[in-house]
């Protein structure tokens, strides 16, 4: 007696089609699971017999062979337990064959109650892809997979649901689309951060092109604070942004039960002990770092020089191509990453070197030693540098709070919109994505802005990524104003912010 039942698995962010092949024949009892299947898949058996038994349902007391097609690819996780279930009840003549355009996943627990699992979202598509057109998932993953178009989704709560739809005794209720958004913590405000104009303009104009930016400042001087209120002035994610960080928070399996697409820009703060596969991904089979868990979003991190340098020298490649490849002997994953890179550090060992009252205690060695934990190619990948000072009293006791986030966030919208039309019909969306073929046709400079540019290329010893990235602040600052061409202000304001390149790293 044999049987098929579509299913669906998914590697790195790919979704794929899996047939369950099942074969119930004589010979002593034995339970077998072929098709590199991974340790969760094999255990899938005592998931299965048990479900089987507790569901009152006749488990066959034979040789069964459960065949994982196409064999050549890894298979991982329980999400077969619920399509295993099934094709020995339809081998067994318990169901009718089942559909071919019918495809299932899930975990079962002992019970039969169908648990979630983890990338939901890329099996949907590719279910669609593959010409699936009813996809039986467990009932907390049905809101990520209704999101899919053309997919009729069916959320499964038991198996013995599966089972009656099948017969058409009782039919499941098809999912709908959810109105509820995935979302995480409440974004706090900007009204609530005092003094730092310079600070609070410079991420004004780091959200508005999507670029690169690196706080200096001693401690208590408002670098977390302003970096945690960065999400609430960025614009809500266009729906093909919205797929693609859902679909990575799905694979990681840290989508909230019962939500649809995230449409919020996600923001990652992952600590300095954070691991190389912690960061850009890893793992014998690839997962998703806090580099591509920020995709489409913000990658905070705090107290820049405590990370391994080792590991902060892993960001330079997803920086510039906004995606990371992680390879194994399984085969090759590619992540997502395209981000807005915030780094925050002190000056100096102790905090203080700059402060107007306090005493630094460090010598030149150990600041020449810290400063140089961050390397010159990664500072040549963050578009600004701002330097911040201790906060007066005066901004302190003031009873007047500062521009909310609401007011801040239209001039932002505003400036993308701008860059959105410009960049019709291209691949790219802002200005943080400028090439060097394009750089050239959308920053057109006045002649008192070359002349301003070329003087301070000589002076400060710019590479030509650090030239490049200049020229792309410049163009959000210009977006920012409403002009079409670059002038002598805007490069002015957009070389203050290469301060770094000028105090730290090269002229001591």
């Amino acid at each position: 007696m044999f049987s098929k039942v579509n299913s669906m698995g998914v590697f790195a962010l790919n979704g794929f089609a899996v047939q369950v092949e099942a074969d119930i024949s004589g010979g002593l009892p034995q339970f077998s699971i072929v098709g590199l299947p991974d340790s969760a898949v094999k255990e899938s058996a005592d998931r299965v017999r048990t479900a089987m038994k507790n569901l009152k349902y006749s488990y066959p007391v034979s040789r069964i062979t459960v065949n994982l097609a196409p064999a050549d690819k890894r298979k991982t996780g329980p999400v077969y337990d619920l399509p295993i279930f099934l094709a020995l009840l339809a081998a067994g003549g318990v169901l009718p064959p089942v559909p071919p355009g019918c495809a299932f996943v899930g975990e079962l627990s002992l019970d039969g109650m169908v648990r979630s699992v983890s990338g939901v979202l890329p099996m949907a598509l590719a279910a669609r892809r593959n010409g699936i057109r009813r996809f039986f998932v467990p009932a907390d993953n049905a809101a990520e997979a209704a999101v899919v178009d053309d997919l009729e989704v069916y959320p499964v709560v038991s198996a013995n649901d599966a089972v009656l739809h099948l017969k058409g005794e009782a039919l499941i209720p098809r999912a709908s689309a959810p109105d509820v958004f995935a979302s995480g913590a409440p974004v706090p405000d900007f009204s609530d951060v005092r003094g730092q104009l310079e600070a609070r303009r410079a991420l004004e104009v780091a959200a508005s092109g999507r670029h690169n930016i690196l706080f200096v400042g001693p401690a208590g001087s408002g670098k977390s604070m302003l970096a945690h209120r960065l999400p609430g002035i960025l614009p809500p994610l266009t729906r093909e942004e919205a797929f693609e960080t859902t679909s990575v928070y799905s694979v990681a399996g840290m989508l909230p039960r019962g939500s649809g697409l995230i449409h919020t820009p996600p923001l990652r703060a992952p600590h300095h002990t954070v691991s190389s596969a912690g960061l850009v991904g890893g793992g014998s089979v690839p997962r998703p770092g806090e580099v591509s868990l920020a995709h489409n979003g913000v990658l905070f991190l705090d107290e820049l020089p405590e990370f391994r340098r080792d590991v902060l020298e892993l960001l330079r490649q997803p920086l510039e191509d906004g995606v990371v490849t992680v390879s194994r002997a399984t085969g090759s994953g590619m992540f997502p990453c395209r981000i807005m890179f915030v780094a925050a550090m002190n000056p100096c060992p102790c905090g203080n070197f700059g402060h107007p009252t306090k005493p630094c205690t460090c010598t030149p060695p150990m600041i020449d030693r810290y400063l140089h934990k961050i390397s010159g190619p990664l500072l040549d990948r963050i578009d600004l540098h701002v330097e911040l000072r201790p906060v007066e009293y005066d901004d302190l006791a003031s009873p007047e709070k500062g521009e909310d986030s609401a007011s801040i966030a239209l001039r932002v919208q505003k400036a993308r919109e701008i860059q959105a039309k410009r960049y019709e019909g291209m691949s790219i969306h802002c200005n943080s994505q400028l090439t060097s073929d394009i750089l050239r046709d959308v920053c057109r400079l006045t002649p008192d802005a070359q002349k301003l540019l070329r003087r301070a290329f000589d002076k400060m010893g710019f590479s030509a990524r650090a030239h490049d990235r200049v020229l792309k602040v410049s163009r959000t600052i210009a977006d920012l104003d409403g002009s079409e061409e670059i002038c002598a202000e805007h490069i002015s304001e957009a070389v203050q912010y290469r301060s770094l390149d000028r105090k730290y790293w090269y002229h001591r």
